[in-house]
């Protein structure tokens, strides 16, 4: 059965109902129907689904196997649905299963995603969440227009009328040596510049922030590594000569840490933001306000902690 138009929500009504008590007569009783209506509803479903869906046994009514894979899509189908007819204005979190699409880059995604799944789990324990990656901005807004995600967290995108933002927390540079290294005693400009540097690159490039500042000083560095995932760095570099300057936040969760010695670029730095993003056609669903709001104050939970270690 794939005709959507040959389904009557009465008949999933009474299938949940059956499922529920195992007898005709107690889901009669549990939906308002008679016993001959229940009757006539279960051989229509089985019609419709070409399967018996229920046999008779000595403890009553069994479903059968196809029975048993249509229950949760269709117990889930009649929440929502209900949730929907029943849609107030109000969002009550410990009663909703709604389900949130959310797109994030890596590094919002390590220190955020956690954290944020353990404040959902306490306030809201039947909600999920369904997380998109994605590495350049533009495409966080291809997600958000195409209605794929209902927000997504990473550098700020573009601004449009129709994507809306506000700054979640910003992460500073740190340089990073092995912890024995001969440049650990200290990392002045001219040291910097005469190591082979480890670049991290998600989109390929060569050539990043710290490449176009030492440029204005007429000075370039040598590339030892180039690589595409930010987390695996302070581990490489523990292990071998490279300098890499990276997001401290990348270095303060790093299981290497203790073996690294951390220092302040030679150069200036801006700190890279990070921004929770979203359409302007959801920005007054209640629903994803309070999704909004929740990220919001995990990211700030996340900021201070990380200024106190500072």
């Amino acid at each position: 059965m794939n005709n959507l138009q040959a389904v009557d929500l009465n008949l999933l009504v009474a299938f949940d109902a059956i499922m529920a008590e195992r007898s005709v007569t107690r889901a009669g009783a549990r939906i308002g129907r008679t016993q001959p209506a229940m009757s006539a509803a279960l051989a229509r479903l089985r019609q419709l689904f070409e399967d018996e869906l229920f046999v008779r046994s000595p403890s009553g009514l069994e479903p059968t196997p196809r029975a048993l894979d249509l229950a949760e899509p269709i117990g889930k189908s009649l929440r929502h649905a209900q949730e929907a007819l029943a849609f107030s204005g109000v969002f009550d979190p410990r009663s909703s299963s709604a389900s949130f699409r959310l797109g994030l880059s890596e590094h919002p995604a390590f220190v955020l995603l956690p954290k944020l799944l353990a404040a959902i789990r306490q306030a809201a324990p039947n909600i999920s969440v369904d997380v998109k990656g994605f590495v350049a901005r533009e495409r966080a807004v291809e997600m958000l227009d195409a209605g794929e995600v209902d927000a997504a967290v990473g550098v700020p995108v573009s601004s449009s009328p129709r994507i809306l933002s506000r700054l979640l927390f910003e992460e500073s540079f740190v340089s990073i040596v092995r912890a024995d290294h001969p440049a650990a005693r200290g990392l002045d400009l001219e040291t910097f510049v005469g190591l082979d540097h480890l670049l991290v690159s998600p989109e390929g490039d060569r050539y990043g922030h710290v490449d176009r500042k030492l440029s204005e000083f007429g000075l370039r560095r040598r590339l030892g590594l180039t690589l595409p995932q930010m987390y695996a760095a302070p581990a490489i570099v523990a292990e071998t000569d490279l300098v890499a300057t990276l997001m401290r936040g990348v270095v303060e969760v790093s299981d290497s840490r203790a073996r690294l010695s951390i220092h302040k670029p030679p150069i200036e730095l801006l700190p890279v933001s990070f921004a929770l993003s979203w359409h302007r056609r959801n920005d007054s669903h209640v629903g994803q306000q309070w999704f909004r709001e929740l990220i919001r104050s995990v990211a700030a939970a996340k900021q201070d902690q990380s200024e106190e270690l500072r």
